[in-house]
């Protein structure tokens, strides 16, 4: 289907521990949030709350054996690396949690998901505008790949260094020119001599901007050891096994973006999906992981997401395959569009196997009507761009028994296809006498007839 060059499996880096190890040291760094999530699991009402409740958190501490600022940490914690979910105002135990014991690759994503969210693990320090914090964190992959590079203990001062070099190509990016306190663009007409005044702010601004620097890389680096990403020695930061794994993994990602065939990873989602369309399940998902990779997850889903809601059924399946790539970070878009009929099936079955349910099984949390709404959807999809073969063996996946059943409910679901759909099955289908039946459920759903 293309020409693809195949990519040998990327081996860690030497020295890395055997992924049974490495999920050993998560479940170390994520002991308490396991302890939390599996209290408040059992203990309905008040204790499942989110944020978790004062007389609860006083319970938890005294059932735990923790201290509450322990305890809520660790329900903190819990909620980042998807041990515990949200739903309204109350947290029910998350699919992870259920998996915690028996399998590897669940803890190992819990806890890349705690690391990607160590800027909320650790509050950023008092009085410094967010946008200097945000700036901060995008400068950290810089960090961490220098740490990753060197594989050993890097000093302060050259973290420093780098974060602030990353810092000013960001305000460069932005067109941004870094001015000292209580300074002004110079006007056109301003004269070229420089008064006493202006020459000790511009002294001043730098010396501040170092300053905030190295108060934001402390920051950074006590968040990323806080979730157990670093080490912190005197005067210098090493990677823990974790992190240089981490790190190295998306890395990786970054490799595979950069050898996307055909451009995929350029394209808008639309076509990327289209691009995707003819491959097998694997390759497929090789090309939304680059074509993610290249993106911030929020931008990624929005996309995503506004394909889904188009009127291509293929373009709106498609998406969805891409979203189970994306993961947990989209859990809470694919649950907002829950109310959006056109959505609502794909996203039942993308929540059910979010949530651990065998593929196989998943199609049981539809209603009778979302499965048939889905069965037209996915008509729809194989009308406009699969074989006529496939058209007419479609029919065995319907929910109903019989086809008199299934156009009886067809009709009913209100499907914005259906008509098009049951012409195109009705010049499909080799049994005259069903085809003809086909032809007349199409022409009452035309007609407004019964």
């Amino acid at each position: 289907m293309t020409n693809r060059r195949t990519r040998p499996a990327p081996r860690p880096p030497e020295g890395t521990p055997p992924r049974a190890e490495l999920a050993r040291q998560a479940r170390a760094v994520l002991a308490d949030a396991v302890r939390i999530a599996h209290w408040a699991a059992g203990t309905p009402g008040p204790g499942t709350t989110a944020p978790l409740a004062a007389h609860a958190l006083e319970r938890a501490a005294t059932a735990l054996e923790l201290s509450p600022a322990q305890v809520r940490a660790g329900w903190d914690r819990a909620r980042l690396a998807g041990l515990v979910e949200l739903h309204g105002d109350t947290a029910r135990p998350g699919w992870r949690l259920r998996a915690w014991d028996r399998d590897d690759s669940a803890v190992l994503r819990g806890w890349v998901a705690l690391f990607d969210a160590w800027s909320l693990v650790h509050a950023a320090p008092a009085g410094i505008e967010a946008g200097a914090v945000a700036e901060a964190v995008e400068a950290v992959p810089q960090v961490l790949s220098l740490l990753q590079l060197s594989a050993g203990p890097v000093t302060v001062p050259a973290l420093l260094d780098l974060l602030g070099q990353r810092v000013a190509e960001l305000q460069e990016e932005r067109c941004e020119v870094p001015l000292g306190p209580g300074r002004t663009a110079p006007a056109a007409s301003a004269a070229p001599a420089e008064t006493a005044a202006d020459q000790t702010a511009a002294t001043a601004g730098p010396a501040r901007s170092a300053d905030l620097n190295a108060l934001l890389l402390d920051w950074a680096l006590e968040g990323l050891a806080a979730v157990g990403a670093l080490t912190l020695g005197k005067g210098h930061a090493t990677l823990t096994p974790l992190g240089n794994w981490a790190v190295w993994v998306k890395l990786e990602q970054i490799c595979v973006a950069a050898q996307s065939p055909a451009g995929n990873i350029e394209q808008s989602a639309a076509d990327m999906l289209l691009g995707c369309a003819r491959l097998t399940p694997g390759p497929a998902r090789d090309e939304y992981r680059a074509w993610l990779a290249a993106r911030t997850v929020g931008s990624a889903v929005a996309e995503l997401l506004a394909v889904a809601r188009g009127e291509d059924a293929l373009l709106r399946g498609l998406a969805f395959e891409a979203l189970r790539v994306v993961g947990g970070p989209a859990e809470p878009e694919v649950r907002a569009v829950l109310a959006e009929p056109s959505l609502r099936p794909y996203a039942l079955l993308w929540l059910a196997e979010y949530e651990g349910n065998d593929p196989d099984d998943a199609q049981d949390v539809l209603s009778r009507e979302e499965a048939t709404w889905l069965w037209v959807d996915t008509a729809a999809a194989v009308a406009d761009h699969g074989e006529t073969g496939l058209l007419v063996r479609h029919l065995d996946s319907a929910v109903q028994g019989t086809v008199p059943a299934l156009l009886d409910e067809v009709r009913a679901v209100g499907h914005p296809r259906t008509v098009q759909v049951l012409v195109a099955l009705a010049a499909a289908h080799p049994d005259p006498a069903l085809a003809k039946a086909v032809r007349r459920a199409a022409f009452q759903v035309h007609t407004g007839g019964a």
